[in-house]
């Protein structure tokens, strides 16, 4: 299983990457985690945007999947156009919050180009992956994903602000791929985001093999993220996820 950051920045692209995207591949199979504004461009460095196998979405935010409105339209009136459906596996109001984000009401609908399943809690098959997917601490629908292969995995935290419910989906993962939006200091807002310091403190207490650190926000010193996070007692290697760093864990 190889995984490939497309887009790692947290709320809006920056200047080094865009929105939320991770791209996972085995056995030929390319699955797409979140499709967040300005990742649909990034992408295309790794692999054609017609050989993209299915898609997860962990919640809605537009950081996370407003790019499926371009990926319609390639998907749509790309050459060879109409192609097959592709699943998406998402919340269930996505097909309205994307139509609504498209705004074309005389085109065809994403419904057209893609095939809509409602995520729930639970494990599931995409492709050649078991995905397993539990609620996260977010004012949204937002959901923590698993993918595991060959006995390898790599958990998405998502968004998330503290929450039991990722420690046990990370419980012994090769990879935590976890977000780390906030500064150390008071005034962070409960239940929205992670510190730094908190994601390393969700690695340690699941047996993490690795952390990554995720949705970056561009305001932020990554320095300062990444001294938070030494402070959370996690004993493995850490390290701030960059658009086009690629992990193969077999």
């Amino acid at each position: 299983m190889k995984l490939t950051v497309v887009g790692c920045s947290g709320s809006f692209p920056g200047p080094a990457s865009p929105s939320s995207c991770y791209l996972y591949e085995a056995e030929g199979f390319r699955m797409l985690v979140d499709f967040g504004n300005g990742s649909l461009g990034a992408l295309q460095r790794h692999v054609s945007p017609f050989e993209i196998d299915a898609i997860c979405l962990s919640h809605l935010h537009a950081d996370h999947c407003l790019d499926m409105c371009g990926y319609h339209v390639v998907r749509s009136y790309g050459p060879g156009a109409p192609f097959p459906k592709i699943p998406v596996y998402a919340p269930a109001m996505a097909p309205a919050r994307l139509n609504a984000a498209y705004g074309m009401p005389q085109e065809p609908t994403m419904e057209t180009a893609f095939d809509f399943t409602a995520l729930s809690p639970g494990t599931f098959e995409i492709g050649p992956f078991q995905v397993t997917a539990a609620l996260v601490n977010h004012p949204v629908e937002t959901y923590g994903l698993r993918v595991a292969h060959g006995g390898r995995s790599v958990t998405y935290s998502a968004d998330t602000g503290e929450c039991d419910a990722l420690v046990g989906l990370a419980g012994d993962t090769d990879l935590l791929l976890c977000e780390a939006s906030f500064l150390d200091g008071p005034g962070n807002p409960p239940d929205l985001h992670l510190t730094g310091r908190q994601a390393a403190e969700h690695a340690a207490k699941a047996g993490a093999g690795r952390l990554v650190l995720t949705h970056l926000v561009p305001w932020h010193d990554d320095a300062r993220v990444r001294a938070d996070a030494d402070r959370g007692g996690y004993s493995g290697e850490i390290e701030l996820a960059r658009s086009g760093a690629v992990y193969d864990l077999g």
